[in-house]
């Protein structure tokens, strides 16, 4: 009978997909802030603590035992918050494991998307999770956590509340509900799932198998949070991560002395203007703070809160505090108070024992504004991890790529320049640059003699070599239209195979759907991806399916 090992072997070999890797700056996706961060520019180096490498995350281990937290309130609201949720072993373990002090967590967050949203949602967690099990080999005699900080107190239903699924959007009205996205009721989506389920596919055990999981997340939940913990919790509980809930009054309670701060002082709103006059002596784009990083959160209302002289309003709305008036609301009803992106890191570093925050480009963008806020709260300032990205090219698209004979660089340039890149290389015998060369020094010899006639010549000489640019400019871009028309197999091609891997000309990650995959593979698609995730290279990965 084979051993074990042989079956680990033969999983190995025929599951785990081949992988390609690409300097985030070469695909042309990604912010000069960002590639400058991964890249360990000087620049950026006064914005954070830790590099984003092993260096840095070891250094993080051993200066976050210097800030404890309350680890029996993180493990008795989790266990609440999970007492309606299957819990698997693995996930119990950690929970366990939460309420040692030699256990840190690995962090990454996301508001609860309708359907998880995008696919960079899944590669956030699963980033996390492969990080946590790289760090629990290398450390042994430490544990790590991967949780999931779920933002449910967002408020952008046009943002949250819609998926793209075969090239259609799905959009969820929410029965014109407002307020929190996490806190509404989820019923009314059965009409979406109905014509959802029409397209699923293709037909089979995985497609049934994802139907009852959304069914069971969303039509029998009482609420957005409740089904993004559950429908995470049947992707990941297997491995272990723990989806936490912010919007929980016993968590607020524990940071009621930061709201205050922030409601009567403005002292978040202080530094990071300071660190944003900083920064943009380098990089553009920064967005500024408002004095009160605080929303108003109470029944179907999350509005912001502005204060007017002595006087604090919420938005749009009739509520009003004087100060005495504001602290008896914050102090009897922290829950009511919700953290904006300013603050909302805080919130989580004042919750758990983390070492590493996983995130996107936006949010590792954020964070390089944050440090002084957190160095006056006195609050852990983790490692900032650029989570992985991918481009997951399938067997159709990968039997393009080949025929077309691009490279994974390639990939990424905008369809027109690559269609125009891929035709002139495939066509001999155009010679416009040396043509155009060569009568630029011919007329460049007249030009000392037509100065010695009139030196008001020079002018004209100038004039002439522009215009015969602009002659075989114009040349060169007729004989490249016809040679898209020779070539339009090719080029149709090309187009085709945009389409298929940055639909709607963006990244796939920042468009489609875990559910286009998961009919396929089923949860295999999630082994498949974390196999092929390496979580401390900073380089975008791409996948072939054979």
């Amino acid at each position: 009978m084979p051993s074990l090992s042989f079956y680990a072997t033969f999983v190995k070999k025929f599951f785990v997909l081949p992988s390609s890797y690409l300097p985030y700056r070469s695909t042309l996706s990604f912010s000069s802030l960002v590639n400058d961060y991964i890249s360990g520019s000087e620049k950026l180096k006064p914005f954070y603590l830790f590099e984003p490498n092993l260096s840095g995350i070891e250094k993080a281990i051993h200066e976050r035992t210097n800030f404890p937290v309350d680890r029996k309130l993180l493990v008795s609201v989790l266990r609440h918050q999970y007492s309606s949720t299957p819990l698997n072993p693995c996930v119990e373990r950690n929970l366990l494991l939460l309420e040692n002090e030699n256990t840190f967590t690995i962090c990454t967050a996301h508001q609860p998307n309708l359907m998880t949203g995008y696919l960079y949602f899944i590669y956030k967690i699963i980033h996390a999770i492969r990080l946590a099990e790289e760090l629990a080999n290398r450390y042994p005699e430490k544990k790590f956590v991967p949780v999931y900080y779920m933002g449910s107190e967002d408020n952008d239903l046009q943002e949250l509340g819609n998926f793209r699924y075969n090239q259609r959007k799905f959009v969820w009205d929410a029965a014109n509900q407002t307020g929190a996205f996490g806190r509404m009721s989820p019923k009314s989506l059965e009409t979406l799932f109905t014509e959802l389920f029409k397209e699923l596919g293709p037909p089979g055990k995985h497609s049934e198998e994802l139907k009852n999981i959304l069914i069971q997340a969303y039509l029998h939940q009482p609420t957005i949070a409740a089904a993004t913990r559950f429908l995470v919790n049947e992707l990941f509980g297997r491995f272990g991560l723990i989806v936490l809930d912010a919007d929980e009054p016993h968590f607020k309670q524990r940071f009621l002395n930061v709201m205050r701060d922030d409601l009567l002082e403005h002292h978040a709103h202080f530094f990071v203007q300071q660190t944003i006059l900083s920064l943009e002596k380098n990089y553009t784009g920064q967005a500024f703070p408002r004095a009160i990083n605080l929303f108003y959160l109470k029944d179907n209302l999350r509005a912001r809160i502005e204060q007017k002289n002595q006087h604090w309003q919420v938005v749009h709305t009739n509520i009003k505090w004087n100060q005495d008036q504001l602290i008896d609301e914050l102090t009897k009803h922290p829950e009511r108070f919700s953290p904006n992106v300013i603050l909302r890191g805080l919130y989580q570093e004042t919750l758990l024992p983390n070492v590493v925050f996983i995130g996107g480009g936006a949010e590792v963008a954020y964070w390089m504004q944050l440090k002084q806020v957190f160095e006056y709260y006195s609050v852990f300032f983790p490692v900032i991890m650029l989570r992985q990205s991918v481009l997951w090219i399938d067997k159709k698209a990968g039997a393009l790529k080949t025929k077309l004979g691009l490279t994974n660089e390639e990939l990424f340039l905008e369809e027109e320049t690559l269609i125009k890149k891929y035709v002139r290389e495939r066509s001999t015998g155009w010679e416009i640059q040396d043509a155009l060369s060569h009568i630029t020094a011919g007329i460049e010899m007249l030009r000392e003699q037509a100065i010695s006639v009139d030196v008001t010549l020079n002018r004209s000489v100038d004039a002439t070599i522009q215009k015969t640019r602009n002659i075989l400019s114009a040349l060169e871009l007729k004989m490249l239209r016809a040679r898209k028309r020779q070539m339009s197999d090719a080029v149709r091609q090309i187009q085709l195979i945009k389409q298929m891997l940055f639909p709607t000309g963006h990244l796939q990650e920042r468009v489609e759907n875990f559910i286009s995959w998961y009919p396929l593979y089923g949860s295999r698609y999630f082994d498949l991806l974390k196999d092929s995730f390496n979580p401390l290279q900073t380089q975008f990965s791409i996948i072939e399916v054979d």
